[in-house]
Parts: structure tokens; C-alpha cells; sequence
């Protein structure tokens, strides 16, 4: 069992056994459902996530130093 506080903005901590166990990671997304007196979490993707991924190989021909140094002072 773990055991967590939520925070006064209702946020919270997911413990690090949990968190590898439902092989969550930065950034994913999930769903929160409501069940008579208990609440399911649950990892989802969102179609976003697919179009995202799915760009992310072309955005990385623009990502060197040069790039950087090129784009820096704008």
C-alpha cells in the first residue's frame, strides 16, 4: 500500500514503485475514473500524442548548436 497527501492546488504525488509499475513516464497522459468509493488511474494516449511522435523525427534536422547560435538572438 502507499500512501500519499494531495496538496492545497489538488495535487499529488504518484510513488516511484507505482509509476514504473504502470510504466508512467513525463509527460503521459491519464485518465481519472470515479468508482463508488475508490478512483482507477489509468494511462492513456491521446491521438495528439501519435501526431506528435510522429513529427518529432523532421523537427530534429533543425537542432544542432549552429542552429542554436543561428536563432539565439530572435
Amino acid at each position: 500500500m502507499h500512501i500519499a497527501k494531495i496538496t492545497s492546488k489538488g495535487q499529488t504525488t504518484i510513488p516511484v514503485s507505482i509509476r514504473k509499475a504502470a510504466q508512467l513516464e513525463n509527460g503521459d497522459s491519464v485518465l481519472f475514473e470515479l468508482k463508488e468509493d475508490y478512483v482507477i488511474l489509468k494511462k492513456i494516449r491521446l491521438p495528439e500524442d501519435d501526431y506528435l511522435q510522429s513529427i518529432s523525427a523532421t523537427l530534429q534536422e533543425w537542432d544542432s548548436p549552429e542552429d542554436e547560435e543561428a536563432w539565439s538572438e530572435l
